[in-house]
């Protein structure tokens, strides 16, 4: 699988090569593939609509606001971590 994302990995030590970094890279994409589906955004974000003043947290409503195609003004995707 070919990702379009940009990774910064900070390595402890300089033990790995450029294949086992290769390796590694991949495993980290799938595992991100994996998690970042749209019902594990919906769920462990929550919208903050300056507009109405509210907050969104419903993952059915969460996920109307990221599928729109771009977001209006002061409509914020916050993690709720």
């Amino acid at each position: 699988m070919k990702s379009n994302r940009d990774l910064l990995v900070l390595m402890k030590d300089d033990s790995f090569n450029q294949n086992a970094m290769e390796v590694e890279l991949e495993k980290l994409n799938q595992l991100l593939f994996d998690f970042e589906t749209i019902d594990n955004v919906s769920t462990a974000h929550e919208v903050f609509d300056l507009n109405l003043y509210k907050i969104i947290c419903k993952p059915n409503q969460i996920k109307q606001v990221i599928s729109k195609k771009e977001l209006k003004p002061f409509v914020f995707l916050s993690n709720k971590n």
